[in-house]
């Protein structure tokens, strides 16, 4: 058995008055790969605060072992703004940082003359300078920097990129350079919180790489399928307040869950029948101690109702999670929904002029599924700016169908307004009355004091669910839909799958979801240096057609 680095026994943490873990209990060993999955607001982050030492447990006992060295990766990573790439992750390793400085502030000392001119406080700075250069050696101080630079490329950084200003990074370029801090710093214990989270495909497969290649422990929380498939060798899942843990990855955990359910389940009504005949008989046995004194019929009671006390409850297993009711009903249209020819767009600013699309062609007909794929920044975004309207064309024809009327979902929430209550922007898609509005809002899991909030107080998976309410409101046919899987849960995903699966009109989605690109589209189109190329299938067809360039990465 291997040596266990955490241990969690029976640990409860309160939020805000409302029960977030009820008596948690977990064991992590060294050198696994854990996925810890959940619904959104099930505990995770909150599991992995208390492990990192953020939070503290109410009740209950939370032990690490000796000397273990944490890492933590938050949702959205702590770096400093004002620092480049490399200062930020140049600064990851504080005992370095400290011995450097002891360093330096000894080189300063030998070359004072008021020293160099008293022997004994001379050779005093010269032993402790030979001591400090030992512990920097020691420290692998000296390769600090090549280690550095080694991370920042693992993650994907170009060597251009370290003058780069953190705060001019994307928040998937932002995530790579938390990761490589950690990095740089090899902690035992890895516990990333949704790094996957505004990463493209190439970023994706790095992430994999990172993780299947790390010589210690990881915890990583992700709603992404494809990659827990990859990577983790068991699942935790966080559920009512507890957490089940299952060997194997993602799909082996599902159907043993699923199996496991419905063994609970039979085991739950046969005991519920066993209890009813005991309860049945002990009122039988009291009903006739009631007519006849017989002190027989109420010691036969007795003996039931302990039997009832001593018997080990079966807690009753909820086999469906109450999840959002989306349904996404649309209607035919015309057969050429969206024609692109000739399509060209370049930005001017004082560097000159940028090319971001060039010579774009694009066909889709009624009920394609489309997937368009492309490294961040190569201009995905642009192109449903323009095909919205929002994006003047340098040049070129953008043609929708006239019997098409589009839906669009926003990555960043752009078409919520942070001001609106969650009611407000309900009625913004259609005109209801505000118990219908309400009940819309009931059906995406808000309950019923949320809906006069303010969307500014949603969380990412709150705005995304109220983004879908809005886009079920539409009456759409032609759904743009860019990176609609960020922020929501597994089950989410699965309800918007199954939605674009039943909806009669036609889909055109920009994703990094490996997974869902498999479950939902039957094209994919990737932007590649402001061009297009088809590719007749779904994302492994994809992933087959881009062959070693795609695993290499």
């Amino acid at each position: 058995m291997s040596k266990i680095i955490v241990s969690l026994k029976q640990v409860v943490y309160h939020h805000g008055g409302t029960s977030v873990l009820t008596g948690v209990d977990w064991e992590l060993q060294a050198g696994q790969k854990i996925g810890l999955v959940g619904p959104n607001g099930a505990g995770k982050s909150t599991l992995l605060r208390l492990i990192v030492g953020e939070l503290q447990p109410e009740t209950g006992e939370l032990t690490r072992s000796r000397r273990l060295r944490l890492g933590y990766l938050a949702q959205e990573p702590h770096l400093l703004l004002e620092h480049t790439v490399w200062e930020e992750v140049l600064g990851a390793d504080a005992r370095i940082r400290r011995l450097q400085s002891r360093l330096r502030r000894l080189e300063v000392q030998m070359g004072d003359l008021a020293i160099i001119d008293d022997p004994q406080a001379f050779d005093r700075v010269l032993k402790a300078h030979a001591r400090a250069q030992a512990d920097f050696e020691a420290a692998d101080g000296y390769r600090y920097e090549s280690r550095v630079a080694q991370a920042l490329q693992t993650v994907g950084f170009d060597e251009h990129a370290w003058g780069l200003s953190v705060a001019t990074l994307s928040g998937g370029e932002r995530k790579m350079a938390g990761l490589a801090k950690l990095l740089v710093t090899q902690p035992d214990l890895l516990l990333l919180d949704e790094p996957d989270n505004h990463l493209d495909l190439a970023g994706k497969s790095r992430l994999e790489v990172f993780i299947r290649d790390y010589a210690g422990s990881i915890v990583i929380v992700s709603h992404d399928r494809y990659l827990l498939d990859e990577v983790v060798t068991r699942i935790a899942a966080v559920e009512r307040g507890r957490l089940m843990c299952y060997p194997g990855n993602y799909s082996a955990y599902s159907t043993a869950r699923q199996l496991k359910l419905l063994r609970q389940q039979q085991q739950y009504t046969a005991q519920q029948k066993e209890i009813t005949r005991i309860e049945a008989a002990i009122a039988r046995f009291q009903h006739w101690a009631h007519l006849v004194v017989d002190e027989r019929h109420i010691r036969q009671a007795r003996a039931r109702q302990k039997m009832l006390e001593r018997m080990d409850k079966i807690e009753k297993p909820q086999l469906e999670r109450t999840k959002m009711g989306l349904v996404l009903n649309g209607w035919r249209g015309s057969q050429d929904v969206l024609r692109i020819t000739g399509l060209n767009k370049v930005f001017n600013d004082e560097y000159g002029e940028s090319i971001i699309l060039l010579g774009l062609e694009l066909l889709i007909r009624h009920g394609e599924r489309v997937g368009l794929l492309g490294a961040n920044g190569v201009g995905k975004s642009v192109l449903y700016r323009c095909i919205l309207g929002q994006e003047p064309l340098s040049d070129g024809v953008i043609k929708i169908g006239p019997s098409v009327r589009v839906g669009y979902y926003a990555q960043h929430h752009e078409t919520l307004d942070p001001a609106r209550t969650l009611i407000e922007e309900i009625w913004d898609a259609r005109s209801m009355s505000e118990a219908a509005a309400v009940n819309v809002l009931l059906r995406f899991l808000f309950p019923y004091e949320r809906a006069r909030e303010c969307v500014a107080t949603l969380s990412g998976g709150e705005r995304s669910r109220l983004q879908l309410a809005k886009l079920m409101l539409s009456d759409a046919n032609f759904l743009l839909l860019d990176e609609p899987t960020n922020n929501l849960d597994l089950d989410s995903r699965e309800i918007l799958e199954q939605a674009l699966d039943d909806f009669e009109g036609t889909v055109f989605v920009i994703s990094h979801d490996r997974y869902f690109l498999n479950r939902t589209v039957d094209r994919i189109v990737e932007l590649e240096e402001g061009a297009l190329t088809p590719y007749v299938g779904d994302y492994t067809y994809y992933a087959e057609q881009k062959g070693l360039a795609l695993n290499n990465l």
